[in-house]
């Protein structure tokens, strides 16, 4: 179910869709899904490599300072209650960045490359930080149970 999961996620993360205002998960379930996701994209660091912000950080001193000026907008209903991290993966072919529920967003040095302005790399962020604070993550979820839930009723159990 997690692999599941973290597809859905990850896909979601490349299409913005009008997602209606449902949602059957709780603040604090967005913020324990993106935790698990998180400790998922640690542990597949062939996937997913990392880079350590301790190694790197001027680059994200520039990331954290850009996060926090869209944060500080005043537009963002969970500032104060999501974690918002932010981590950069290695991998320049990739021009990709992505949110997961509870405010943790991953941004490849690719897009960041291919980026030609700050004011760019500020409206990505600006992008994920709004998938994350808008909880589209686990409202797609929610449609998803839903009509897992309808095709059960329809179909009989088995069919989910």
């Amino acid at each position: 179910m997690r692999t599941a999961v973290l597809g859905l996620l990850l896909s979601m993360s490349t299409a913005c869709a009008a997602i209606d205002d449902i949602n059957l998960f709780t603040v604090e379930e967005d913020i324990e899904l993106g935790r698990q996701l998180k400790a998922e994209i640690e542990a597949n660091p062939a996937d997913y490599p990392v880079l350590d912000p301790s190694a790197y950080p001027e680059a994200y001193d520039h990331l954290y300072r850009i996060a926090d000026e869209v944060l500080a907008s005043g537009d963002i209903e969970y500032r104060d209650t999501f974690d918002w991290e932010f981590y950069l993966i290695e991998d320049d072919a990739t021009l990709n960045a992505f949110a997961a529920p509870g405010g943790y967003i991953w941004v490849y040095s690719g897009l960041i490359k291919f980026l030609d302005e700050e004011d760019d790399l500020a409206g990505v962020l600006g992008h994920e930080i709004a998938h994350a604070d808008r909880r589209h993550a686990t409202k797609q979820l929610t449609k998803a149970y839903g009509l897992e839930a309808v095709l059960g009723v329809v179909l009989g159990d088995d069919a989910g």
